[in-house]
């Protein structure tokens, strides 16, 4: 450990040297000026930048920024702002405007950033310094070099002024003026305003000289206009008589120099830029020094006798500002280059240093890793032993567990049944008892009632292992909680009032409709209220309250008693299985409240507890349905339509309401019950057999009994000895001779998988034990009903069978093959029964009985329909003669034609035809 932080400590050496010594090259930091410059001239401008940036690159410590403002008077404010959020060292500014110009940069002095003012100054002098010629003195050399050339006894001269508001404009007018006013043979005869451009001034100039204004000079603030003056006069053709003064003096085609070489101007005062000059004062007050308030540029008159001189030395000093560039670009390669080999060597180093200490250590770890590596094995291989007999203790854990779940809930399965038998005897002696009116029915109920109440245990049991497994599915439907309230409370006031027990239900908005799964929540509602019944004294208190919370988005549902309550130090495992109160000295199962809490969190609710001079458990719920999955939610109309039926009812079913079974000409339906119990199959046999006739089987002969007697339907139990019911129910339903028949499951299994299993296996009802009798009865007759309507409509629609879908898939396919054969043969009188039931692959009885069962009527019938509604579209639409319809639809002989026509429709084929 020692070795190791040993390493460590030099590696973090070496890293804190090289970081140090990459940094010392900027340690002195690096000086930032901002120049923002807004010259309307582009060679004064360009001058005045590579002067600035010649100047700044002989310190590598500036780091100078420029910006154009475009004579923007907005734009440069912009610009400023700009420098001044960056932090510059020093402000560097050229303005356009001295007003609109002044308070950004009294800002920037504010801000402790020093300002250097160029060419133009701001109002009331707000800088640190100015640099630049003095405009009054140019103006003023301008006026001297006038005065000192002309002879004449009279001087008229035209004064053209740079933009108004500009300092440059007001001195240089200032200075000028000072001279003029000084002589009396010299006037100002006009003045023009411009922007510093020829063209501002060209059309007002225009107009004066039109007017015959005499004149000998003219005097521009700048040399732009002064060319541009000097293009009017030549355009009028007086630019001979007129001599023409400008100022700036810079190098370069179109400029002044070149316009006083040309003799377009008559002189130029020379204004210098100062780039270099800027950059030196920059410095000067970076450093503290002490330097002017106004820092003044030489000027001087450049005209015919100087032009070429100060050409060439323009010219030279632009050849030796290119070469020191040159120069200084070569210099920052050679130091960029030497910046990064010196820091390549110093990576280097520091990476050999760093190999070694990591290869010191490589051999260091390679033996602490071995010693290492041996502790874990043996480590490693007392782990792997206890994790062995620890997954083998819970592996036997795990099967015993689900070995006695599985008993408990197949033995809570095998239940049903005989409570099934129990509950369907009671309703029969119920009715017995009820029709005598005899002082037994207490005990009738009494029996009836417990019988339920052990269905509520069995079906807890179930309900926990659902909950176990995560089996469970909401199906939360839009309910009026009030009202579905009330229907459970009905169920207990009898119990309240022979306890003489206050119970009462109240809300304070009985139209409130919460989205709940009903099944569950009325087992919720069920065990809080039988908790509150079983532990409430006679004489006592019960009471539930729905509370709509206004304001909020949810709704509480208070079930209060004045029972023996819960003690404080056992509040928080009320909700935990199997626990039970240390005062509770009732039987009880102790899963009751676990399963609410479960099944009201499905809900995203939440219950909870209260125990205050009895107990008060609170179901908080959440208002509308954003909070469930799209698939938790069903409508009304998948309430009604489901096929699956679970019957928990504590009432006994009057059965006043049940549909007639259709009359099949007093022929009984057939029903094949294939149940392994003998006595709930000998319970329905006895109970069916007065309306239907009665086909039994153990299940080991389902099918065989099927195939032979092709009942109207099937009552079929899933836990079969040989093949389930739902093997069963899937073979009959594909195969051709039994997929018409209708199949009620009755089981048991009440899953969603065994539902939906019993769906795809083609089952038409899925009947959940113990399953009343009255119903069972009702969704017999049901489906006869709705197969005895289909059966009718087709009879008396033949022709339109072949483009329906509503027989199952099968069926659908069976009749169009027979439809198909029986046309193509229509006219043929020798096709029989036996013949088409070849062609279809079965016998004729099988056919028969298909047939019949389906369509109610013998093939030979369903034939001969077929054969009559042909000749009568026949006669409707063709001009054949009786004979030749007869023949052409497969009747031996006119005459029998005319007979079975007369029968079915009443009249004969000519009359058919007549009234057509």
């Amino acid at each position: 450990m020692i070795f190791r932080k040993y390493i460590l400590f030099i590696i973090a050496l070496f890293v804190i040297f090289f970081i140090s010594s990459c940094g010392d090259e900027d340690s002195n930091g690096t000086i930032r000026i901002g120049f923002s410059q807004a010259m309307s001239n582009d060679n004064w401008r360009r001058s005045m930048n590579n002067a600035m940036r010649l100047q700044a690159s002989l310190n590598p410590k500036i780091d100078l920024t420029i910006k154009d403002a475009n004579y923007e008077v907005a734009r440069q404010i912009e610009q400023i702002e700009n420098f001044l959020a960056d932090s510059l060292d020093v402000l560097i500014v050229s303005p356009i405007q001295s007003k609109p110009i002044t308070p950004v940069v009294q800002k920037a002095l504010n801000v402790g950033i020093p300002v250097l003012v160029v060419d133009r100054k701001t109002e009331g002098q707000n800088y640190t310094a100015y640099l630049g010629a003095d405009n009054i003195e140019v103006g003023r050399n301008a006026a001297k070099e006038i005065i000192a050339s002309d002879t004449n006894d009279s001087i008229r001269i035209i004064e053209i002024r740079g933009l108004a508001g500009s300092s440059p404009a007001e001195e240089r007018g200032m200075g000028f003026q000072q001279i003029i006013n000084q002589f009396n043979k010299a006037r100002i005869v006009a003045t023009i305003e411009g922007d510093w451009e020829k063209e501002s001034i060209q059309d007002q100039l225009e107009l004066l000289l039109k007017k015959g204004i005499k004149v000998n000079y003219i005097f521009a603030h700048n040399d732009r206009m002064a060319i541009g003056a000097w293009e009017v006069a030549h355009d009028l053709g007086l630019e001979k008589e007129i001599d023409f003064i400008g100022v700036d003096g810079l190098p370069g085609p179109n400029e002044g120099i070149q316009a006083v070489k040309d003799g377009v101007l008559k002189a130029t005062v020379l204004y210098p830029t100062g780039g270099d000059e800027a950059i030196k004062l920059a410095l000067k007050i970076l450093e503290k020094e002490s330097v002017s308030k106004n820092n003044i540029l030489s000027t001087t008159i450049i005209n015919e006798v100087n032009a070429d001189i100060m050409n060439n030395q323009f010219e030279k000093i632009n050849e030796q500002q290119a070469e020191i560039e040159d120069q200084l670009t070569a210099i920052k390669e050679q130091e960029a280059l030497y910046s990064s080999q010196n820091n390549l060597l110093k990576i280097t180093i520091a990476l050999l240093c760093i190999i070694l200490s990591l290869a010191i250590y490589s051999i260091y770890s390679i033996f602490a890793i071995r010693k290492k590596n041996r502790q874990l094995e043996l480590t490693n291989k007392k782990i792997t032993i206890q994790r062995n007999q620890i997954e083998k203790i819970a592996e036997e854990v795990k099967v015993s567990n689900e070995a006695k779940l599985n008993f408990f809930t197949g033995l809570s399965h095998e239940f049903k049944t005989p409570i099934t038998l129990i509950l369907s005897s009671i309703e029969s002696i119920s009715e017995v008892v009820r029709e005598k009116g005899s002082t037994m029915m207490n005990e009738v109920e009494l029996i009836y009632n417990n019988s339920n109440r052990l269905l509520r245990l069995i079906n807890q049991l179930l309900d926990f292992r659902k909950i176990e497994d995560r089996k469970f599915n909401l199906k939360a439907s839009k309910t009026n909680l009030f009202a579905f309230s009330e229907n459970i409370f009905k169920d207990f006031e009898r119990e309240a009032k022979k306890r003489n027990i206050n119970f009462k239900l109240s809300s304070n908005n009985e139209t409130l409709d919460v989205f709940i799964d009903r099944n569950l929540m009325d087992k919720v509602y069920f065990n809080l209220l039988s908790n509150a019944f079983k532990f409430t004294p006679d004489n006592g208190k019960v009471a539930i309250w729905i509370e709509d919370v206004e304001g909020r988005n949810i709704v509480n549902i208070h079930f209060k008693d004045s029972g023996i309550g819960i003690p404080p130090n056992e509040i928080d495992q009320v909700f935990q299985a199997f626990f039970k109160g240390s005062n509770n000295r009732k039987n009880s199962s102790g899963i009751g409240l676990h399963l609410s809490k479960e099944f009201v969190e499905m809900h995203k609710g939440n219950l909870q507890i209260k125990s205050v001079h009895g107990s008060e458990f609170i179901i908080t719920l959440y208002k509308g349905q954003a909070h469930f999955d799209e698939a938790e939610i069903i409508t009304e109309q998948d309430l009604v339509d489901t096929k699956i039926i679970d019957f928990t009812s504590e009432h006994l079913v009057d059965d006043n309401y049940l549909i007639q079974a259709p009359n099949k000409d007093k022929e009984k339906y057939s029903i094949l019950i294939i149940e392994d119990n003998r006595d709930l199959s000998i319970f329905l046999r006895n109970k069916l057999q007065l309306e239907y006739e009665i086909h039994l089987s153990d299940g080991t002969d389902a099918l065989e009994k099927a195939f032979e007697a092709i009942p109207d339907i099937i009552l079929c139990d899933i836990n079969l000895p040989d093949k389930d019911g739902f093997e069963i129910c899937e073979i009959l339903k594909k195969d051709l001779r039994t997929s018409h028949i209708p199949t009620i499951i009755l089981t048991a299994l009440g899953n969603k998988e065994s539902y939906l299993k019993g769906l795809l296996s083609g089952a038409d009802l899925y009947l959940t034990k113990p399953f009343s009798y009255s119903i069972l009865v009702q969704s017999i007759k049901s489906l006869l009903y709705n197969r005895e309507k289909l059966r009718y409509y087709y009879t008396s629609n033949i022709h339109k069978i072949e483009d329906s879908g509503s027989f199952g898939n099968i069926e659908q396919k069976f009749f169009n093959q027979l439809n198909s054969l029986i046309k193509d043969n229509l006219g043929n009188s020798d096709f029989s029964v036996e013949n088409l039931a070849e062609n279809l692959h079965i016998s004729r009885v099988q056919l028969y009985r298909k047939v019949k069962a389906i369509m109610g009527i013998s093939v030979s019938d369903y034939i001969g329909n077929i054969r009559l509604e042909k000749a009568k579209t026949m006669l409707e639409s063709t001009s054949l003669s009786i004979s030749e319809i007869a023949y052409e639809t497969g009747f031996s002989s006119p005459n029998y034609f005319s007979t079975v026509f007369k029968n079915s429709y009443g009249t004969s084929p000519g009359s058919f035809r007549k009234s057509i």
